[in-house]
């Protein structure tokens, strides 16, 4: 048994990160510390002064671990990739990365392009955001697109007589696919788009203006009122920005909130003396905490990541380790990074101007988080008032299940959690029917539950968490067939079933062979519905996601060691089938995840088949 008084003495006097864990092993909280027996100490020496949040945390610990590093530094950037990997509930954590989407400008190709993604990831690719509007980034990567004449295709190599694409033949692209492109005037059409990225908004609008005047002179007047329209909603985007500072400065404001809606961290960007951009960023259900402490916890995880750091950083309370913040982000930029509080002057007076901002945001934050639970209490009730006091006041989590396909072909299962009445997409699951024949939906919902409770059982990540209500796609033979795999493994979970109205829409739920219309339960027939569309939606998505994969199946799938990552790669790299045809041993082995031999297995297939047999001699042919 782990004993924390032992394990106290023998903490070294260094610096490193500590890892917190509760009675399931699982790591709770990361730390960093210049001196780890000093600092783990602490939190067992005098639990009573502690913070709310620290008390409870301490209360959960039932051992921990450590990692010495040679540095502080070190020891920021270790704990920074601890909390990554771990996700741990009493650190202050930023929404996974793929929540929201960065532009990202990719640098190390011989023709940049630029694209939205929701991943980042260290390959010489500049990025921007993260924005919270997916909209807007859309509307960016057109307009820049459309303005420069950027490349938008994947493929690398192109084969001898490919024909341009529609955006070359309407002037939105540089023919590179043809050779025709300067590398150079390329090179600056990305450096200006960059630019615009960065806050500078001058050549965007001069070049929009400029090309709108030539199409109207040479009276194409359709492209002309489509880049009038670019222009317009380039000027909105700018509009939206507003001068702040007499100095035409770049930098960012972190400002720290608590309310009913959770703790946000917000993002205040302003570049060239001009405020261009909020973005606001749910810190996770954490107990109002130190505002030191969150800023602090904000900038690491924010930073950490290879986006724009400005040379200054405004805060309105300077966080933990400030100093030590300020040498890793000047690390990460390359150049000087200070984090300031403003005491006086217009600094002072744009962190006033953005937390007022700040308030009247969060106001309405707040106020669809109480409409939020006010719908959730009344789909509570109305589950106590169908399913009884002690089932329906406690479902939290629920699962719904459905299966698609045409005539029993390419059956699949779907599976969507909804988790305190709002959609959990990480938990949402795909299966394919793996037992079942032909178009049996019953049987196979069968083997989607049994899959699924079978990897409950066994702990697998994902799986582990247990449903407090089950709702099947259908009526009685659907719940029946449901809770016969639930008796067969002995598990108590209720299950109800979705019935829809003959106009095809959610109209009442099975419980305990009673069909209990909604209609009159106006949030709850709206929850229901939801959830029905929406694993109805999942399950057709991921069917007809298959068939598209039968039928774009192509000669590459014949060849032994060309899974779909080697096959899509290909197709980036050399854009057609054609040309990975004609492409030479050494230019296949070049297309990364390639090898020399699997390289010569698609040469040799394509030579194979290109090789006609011999004309027959004519004494043969008799």
């Amino acid at each position: 048994m782990f004993d924390i008084r032992e394990q106290l003495k023998k903490l070294p006097d260094s610096p490193g990160v500590y890892l917190h864990k509760d009675a399931f092993g699982q790591i709770i909280y990361v730390g960093k510390a210049i001196s780890l027996k000093n600092r783990v100490r602490q939190y067992f020496n005098s639990p009573r002064n502690q913070p709310p949040k620290v008390r409870k945390m301490v209360e959960q610990i039932t051992e921990f671990d450590y990692i010495t590093t040679g540095t502080e530094m070190e020891a920021l950037i270790l704990e920074c990739n601890l909390i990554k990997k771990y996700t741990p509930k009493y650190n202050v954590l930023l929404r996974d990365d793929k929540t929201y989407p960065y532009i990202k400008v990719t640098l190390r190709d011989e023709y940049p392009r630029i694209l939205k993604t929701r991943r980042l990831i260290n390959d010489g690719s500049k990025y921007f955001g993260p924005y919270a509007d997916a909209g807007a980034v859309n509307q960016i990567i057109d307009l820049l697109n459309r303005a420069y004449a950027l490349k938008r295709c994947a493929a690398t190599q192109f084969p001898d007589g490919v024909k341009p694409c529609l955006n070359y033949h309407i002037s939105q692209c540089r023919g590179i696919c043809l050779g025709t492109a300067d590398r150079e005037e390329y090179a600056r059409a990305i450096e200006k788009a960059m630019d615009f990225l960065q806050g500078k908004d001058r050549d965007l609008i001069r070049t929009l203006t400029a090309q709108m005047q030539q199409a109207a002179g040479a009276m194409d007047y359709e492209t002309a009122a489509s880049l009038r329209d670019s222009l317009e909603a380039a000027k909105a985007i700018i509009e939206k920005q507003r001068v702040v500072l007499s100095r035409k400065e770049d930098l960012d404001l972190v400002l720290i909130h608590s309310g009913e809606s959770g703790i946000h961290g917000i993002l205040f960007t302003v570049r060239e003396g001009k405020l261009s951009g909020r973005e606001s960023f749910p810190l996770g259900d954490l107990p109002p905490g130190e505002e030191m402490e969150l800023t602090g916890a904000f900038i690491q995880q924010y930073y950490d990541a290879n986006v724009l750091i400005p040379r200054e950083i405004l805060v309105e309370k300077l966080p933990c380790d400030a100093d030590l913040l300020s040498e890793w982000l000047t690390v990460q930029k390359g150049s000087k990074v200070t984090i300031n509080v403003p005491s006086r002057g217009e600094k002072r007076a744009l962190l006033s101007l953005v937390r007022q901002d700040v308030e009247v945001m969060v106001r309405t934050l707040d106020e669809r988080a109480a409409r939020r639970q006010e719908k959730q209490t009344a789909v509570r009730e109305g589950f106590t008032e169908i399913m009884g006091e002690h089932i329906g006041a406690s479902v939290r989590r629920i699962e719904a299940f459905d299966i698609s396909n045409i005539n029993g072909v390419d059956s699949v299962g779907g599976m969507v959690v909804f988790l305190d009445g709002q959609p959990y997409r990480k938990g949402y699951r795909r299966f394919k029917i793996r037992t079942v024949e032909g178009a049996d939906d019953v049987g196979s919902l069968q083997e989607v539950l049994f899959r699924r409770l079978k990897k409950a059982g066994e702990d697998v990540p994902g799986f582990d968490q247990l449903p407090d209500l089950i709702l099947m796609d259908g009526g009685k033979t659907q719940v029946n067939g449901a809770r016969r795999v639930l008796e067969a493994m002995e598990i108590e979970i209720p299950v109800a079933g979705m019935i829809k109205d003959d106009r095809h829409r959610t109209g009442s739920l099975l419980y305990e062979g009673r069909e209990i219309p909604l209609r009159h339960r106006q949030e709850l027939f709206a929850f229901i519905g939801s959830i029905q569309e929406e694993v109805h939606r999942f399950a057709i998505d991921y069917h007809r996601k298959l068939r598209g994969k039968k039928m774009n199946r192509s000669a590459l799938d014949e060849i032994a060691g060309v899974g779909e990552k080697r096959k899509s790669a290909l197709f980036a790299h050399f854009g057609s089938m054609d040309a990975i045809k004609a492409a030479s041993v050494e230019a296949l082995a070049q297309v990364p995840g390639m090898n020399r031999t699997v390289a010569d297995a698609v040469f040799r297939h394509f030579s194979a088949k290109d090789a006609s047999p011999p004309l027959p001699e004519p004494d043969a042919a008799k």
